[in-house]
């Protein structure tokens, strides 16, 4: 079987997976588990077979017309580069790693037919966007993700939380995809092309007329769907749906899409100063921005989400400095222990019973009640915290490194003050990433107060997904520089100067948190005795964790815990991050209320003015056929009466209209 009809497959396969899904989900039900699992394992099987035959060398190229257009032709185009081929990987692995945690996390759910079926569909779309060729085509994978991500994030739709927070997650993107739809139009006229190889070509060779513009276009989609700065108060909410949900939406799919997207044509960004400027100052408030938020936050996969909205800003930034080699390694690397660290936390949860980092505060003996996840979520952390020798250290240290030299004048395909932008930016955040992901270990695995409650061990498909995600976690970073040739021949090694700096605001973040962390525990112990925290009702030992995040949704905010770091560290930004920043107060008074108000005058004048002129038409009409349905008597005499009547009147109108033509 050739390469082409392998990558052909790959997406193919989780598409009819979730047909066959919604298809049999009422009628066979037995069939659905093994749809969900099977296809998405056979794709990401076939997407390691077109990686190793692809080889980092050169891109597998296949097209055909897929519609006449008179102007600009849209092909069923593939290209599969180094770049492609390890991303395809990335997401089959986390797909399947997630489909197969499903099958124990949602095993009492009776929506899991459906959920299982949107997530093969979700797969099968990021696949898409992995390996098109086409632009036109990209779109296609684009959108049914957002669709995707509606359905998914409002799994529990019985909750407001999660209608809430899918209409937003779709709105919001939406909001980027507009501009975006314009810029690929707008890029398409200036290339004459759809097909991405055009593109890059035409690039090459300077025949873009109107670069800036859209550039600009198409970073806002990609902040939009990579949840950057100012468009990212969407993945916050989103954490309402499932943690499996979470983990794909935060390592393959979505938030990835617009990062590898921008990879992918990365030269025509590259091709205005402005827009990489724009991007490097994007991706510096996103990082340094969701580490503050993430600092403040008491809900696990709340912390977790602002979390993943910093490393997507350091991936925009190796992208603002010029660096894909280093972007989709951190995208790689990030991919592994967020995943990790999601599915760890839907463990937690299920301990827990709650979905709050206070009220675990206040629970003791989690460590042990579920070591799997105990382990695993260290591993992960670490990652994050870029702590060598873990994957995050290394992925982190390559985008330092490219920010270092463009900012030093070693690289010149973006401005000097987009690197020195970025690399600033990435040193304050690797110090509060440390001081985070530090505060959610000790929160949650060395709470003080009741013991946690024991559900008994969590199921094998969800423990033994943890462990295989452990292991990219802790040695991708490095496998990776034995695969120059996968990441444009660059040497992604650290440097002493990043690795000081970075690894030592690492530490010191950590070691800062974890000395007020003490401070305050002691300070808490020797207090007296506050009031009782009432424990959080969960539901039965035998319910699955899917039922036990849904009720933790609806229960009240935990009490404020004396002990928390993250208030003693931030001071008055506290309450502040812990709100975002009060983003979405200004989205609500700049776009929500102005829009509501709009809609409101245009309902008062179509029922008040509009329809009064509909009503006044539809009444004469009404009043002229009682006239005429009166003067319908039956009654020949009244007839004959009328029309003499009629004739006379008539007849004297002439006489004076003759008059009066012959006096003039």
């Amino acid at each position: 079987m050739t390469t082409t009809t392998l990558a052909v497959l790959v997406p193919l396969l989780p598409f009819l997976g979730a047909a066959a899904g919604l298809l049999l989900g009422r009628t066979a039900p037995g069939f659905v588990r093994p749809l969900a699992v099977l296809p998405t394992l056979a794709a990401a099987v076939l997407a390691v077979l077109v990686a190793v035959r692809q080889g980092g060398g050169k891109a597998i190229d296949a097209a055909t017309q897929l519609t006449p257009t008179g102007s600009v032709p849209i092909d069923l185009a593939l290209h599969v580069d180094g770049f492609a081929a390890l991303v395809a990987v990335l997401v089959g692995v986390v797909a399947t790693c997630v489909q197969v945690y499903s099958t124990g996390y949602l095993r009492e759910d009776p929506r899991y037919p459906s959920y299982a079926a949107l997530v093969s569909l979700f797969t099968a779309a990021m696949l898409l966007v992995v390996y098109s060729g086409d632009l036109m085509v990209l779109l296609v994978g684009w959108e049914v993700m957002g669709i995707c991500s509606y359905f998914l994030v409002g799994h529990y739709w019985e909750t407001p939380e999660a209608r809430s927070a899918s209409l937003k997650a779709f709105l919001v993107t939406k909001l980027g995809d507009v501009p975006f739809l314009i810029g690929l139009f707008a890029l398409a006229v200036d290339a004459g092309t759809f097909r991405i190889t055009g593109v890059l070509g035409a690039v090459a060779t300077g025949g873009l007329d109107h670069p800036t513009p859209i550039a600009l276009l198409l970073l806002a989609g990609v902040a939009g769907k990579s949840a950057q700065f100012p468009l990212h108060t969407w993945l916050p909410d989103a954490m309402a749906g499932p943690t499996p949900v979470s983990a794909l939406i935060h390592a393959a799919t979505m938030v990835a899409a617009g990062i590898y997207f921008t990879a992918r044509l990365l030269p025509v960004f590259a091709a205005s100063a402005a827009a990489m400027t724009v991007l490097a100052v994007m991706a510096a408030i996103t990082m340094v921005g969701s580490a503050l938020a993430a600092l403040a936050q008491d809900d696990i996969k709340r912390v977790l989400a602002y979390s993943t909205i910093g490393q997507l800003g350091y991936m925009a930034g190796a992208l603002a400095v010029g660096d894909r080699g280093a972007a989709v390694f951190h995208l790689l690397s990030h991919a592994a222990f967020k995943a990790l660290l999601f599915l760890a936390a839907g463990a937690v949860i299920h301990a827990a019973g709650t979905n709050s980092l206070t009220a675990m505060s206040r629970m003791s003996g989690l460590a042990r009640r579920v070591p799997d996840a105990y382990w695993t979520t260290t591993v992960a952390l670490l990652a994050l915290a870029a702590i060598p020798p873990f994957a995050g250290f290394f992925s982190k240290e390559a985008v330092l490194v490219a920010a270092e030299h463009t900012a030093l004048g070693d690289r010149t395909v973006a401005p000097a003050g987009a690197g020195w932008t970025v690399l600033v930016a990435g040193l304050l955040t690797a110090l509060l990433t440390a001081a985070y992901a530090l505060r959610l270990w000790l929160r949650a695995f060395r709470g003080r107060g009741a013991e946690a409650p024991d559900h008994g061990r969590q199921p094998i498909a969800m423990t033994s997904v943890l462990w295989v995600l452990a292991v990219p976690s802790l040695g991708f970073g490095l496998t990776v520089r034995h695969l120059p040739d996968w990441f444009d021949g660059h040497d992604l090694a650290p440097t002493l100067v990043t690795t000081v700096l970075g690894t030592g605001l690492a530490v010191a973040g950590a070691a800062v948190t974890y000395a007020v962390w003490r401070t305050l525990a002691v300070r808490a112990l020797t207090a007296p005795a506050a009031a009782a925290v009432p424990t959080p009702h969960v539901a039965h030992p035998d319910a699955d964790a899917g039922l036990v995040e849904a009720e933790a949704l609806h229960l009240p905010h935990p009490a404020e815990d004396p002990a928390d770091p993250g208030r003693a560290l931030l001071g008055p930004l506290h309450r502040p991050a812990a709100d975002g920043f009060h983003l979405d107060a200004a989205y609500r008074a700049a776009f929500v209320r102005p829009v509501r108000a709009a809609a409101s005058l245009v309902r008062f004048l179509d029922r008040e003015v509009v329809d009064t002129y509909v009503r006044g038409a539809a009444g004469s009409a009404k009043g002229l056929g009682w006239l005429v349905r009166r003067a319908q008597t039956g009654n020949v005499q009244t007839y004959l009466s009328a029309l003499l009547a009629g004739s006379v009147v008539l007849a004297i109108a002439a006489v004076a209209l003759a008059n009066a033509v012959a006096g003039a």
